[in-house]
């Protein structure tokens, strides 16, 4: 089977992770695989914050937590130690797509590297406060930007999900 038919067809929603952050040169590969994402007309316009820092990400997670409406306590990005943040540029009218390809290439290259990989949301609300536009301005970041979705990645803790059953009747051919 093509490999990278195999590895969508692997991949999985994890929420179990070991806290080991991973090695720099697998975080560096997943991010180089969301630069290749298809755009609209080619115009490259999202960019991607990786959030290695404990103390950022855990800020990072209680601010998402509070947004989602959790309890206290619980970590919305599932121990994940490396989240990446997808932002696509406000005045781009495919920004929404574009950022999901992004967000499809991240998680299907982090499982080709072995690390499991989740899509979490609520980075639109949150890139909508203060201080995550300051965090931006402080990167050097220029512009308004909304917030996709948060690729939290790492060492899967225990197995790999068993992929729920296909529905069926979802593919129709026009002949």
């Amino acid at each position: 089977m093509n490999e990278i038919i195999k590895a969508m067809e692997e991949r999985r929603s994890i929420r179990n992770f070991k806290p080991d952050l991973p090695s720099k040169e697998e975080i560096d590969q997943v991010l180089e695989a969301g630069l290749y994402a298809a755009s609209g007309m080619g115009k490259q316009a999202v960019i991607t914050l990786a959030v290695t820092n404990k103390k950022i990400r855990d800020e990072l997670a209680e601010d998402n937590r509070m947004i989602g409406g959790w309890k206290e306590g619980f970590d919305p990005f599932y121990g994940a130690p490396a989240v990446l943040i997808v932002l696509a540029k406000k005045d781009s009218f495919t920004r929404v797509y574009d950022g999901s390809l992004v967000m499809g290439n991240l998680m299907l290259a982090a499982h080709s590297l072995g690390l499991g990989s989740i899509w979490i949301h609520r980075a639109k609300e949150e890139f909508e406060m203060d201080k995550y536009k300051k965090l931006l301005k402080d990167l050097g970041v220029e512009g308004e930007w909304e917030g996709i979705g948060h690729c939290a990645i790492g060492y899967i803790e225990g197995g790999l999900p068993k992929a729920a059953p296909r529905a069926e009747n979802r593919v129709f051919f026009v002949d």
